[in-house]
């Protein structure tokens, strides 16, 4: 009797130990600040950070208002992170922030307050309206198909900065 009791604890001590192991196997990695946007990429926390880090490093801010379960975001998300040119160029040319809440400057929402939403901000912290995506009613927003605009409009937020400021 106590030989099958002992034998019995053993066994469910290794059925026990061997489902920890399983189920520390499936635990996901924390979700860096990348959110799934470019895990390459160095990403600043908040707002108020990213203004500090553009006017330290002299580059614009590249601000994305999204939503995790907006399915235009998630669209969005997947030809940005697939674009190896808009991934270099916002690793090493932009301070860059993924929001998934609004800030409290209304000039980063001068039509509205939707998703997504990419708005530039340059050194000297001034919101750069003038750069627009291609819909009149929604100025800021851009489709999985818009890369190459996107592509242009970050080419134009350097370019601002070389001769603007």
């Amino acid at each position: 009797m106590l030989h099958s009791t002992l034998a019995l604890s053993l066994l469910l001590i290794a059925v026990n130990s061997n489902l920890a192991m399983a189920i520390k196997k499936e635990k996901r990695a924390p979700q860096t600040l990348s959110r799934g946007w470019g895990d390459e990429i160095t990403w600043v926390q908040t707002y108020e950070e990213g203004l500090y880090q553009a006017k330290k490093s002299n580059k614009p801010l590249m601000i994305i208002h999204h939503l995790e379960d907006c399915q235009y975001c998630q669209a969005l998300k997947k030809a940005f992170a697939e674009n190896e040119e808009i991934q270099e160029m916002a690793q090493n040319n932009f301070i860059m922030l993924n929001l998934m809440h609004e800030t409290t400057d209304k000039n980063l929402s001068p039509d509205g307050q939707y998703v997504p939403r990419i708005m530039f901000v340059d050194p000297s912290l001034t919101v750069r309206a003038d750069i627009t995506g291609r819909y009149s009613n929604r100025l800021y927003t851009y489709e999985p198909q818009d890369m190459m605009f996107l592509i242009e409009n970050m080419k134009k937020a350097l370019r601002l900065i070389q001769t603007e400021l």
